[in-house]
């Protein structure tokens, strides 16, 4: 599930680098900033729908 790891709830919740960076580059997109492709090539790249790719966010702390 989603909350095996710290690094997959990060991932679901969006909460992590990854999907941060996607989200900006869709905002940066709508303003016409970057290419429109982009926000979809880092969803693709960092594989952004599969929760148990996180890899952010292990280290440190308690959960």
């Amino acid at each position: 599930g989603f909350s095996d790891t710290r690094q997959a709830a990060r991932r679901y919740f969006k909460n992590d680098t990854h999907s941060i960076v996607a989200k900006t580059l869709q905002l940066l997109a709508a303003r016409g900033e970057v290419e429109e492709g982009a926000p979809s090539y880092a969803i693709d790249r960092y594989k952004l729908l599969d929760v148990n790719a996180g890899t952010t966010g292990g280290a440190g702390g308690d959960a």
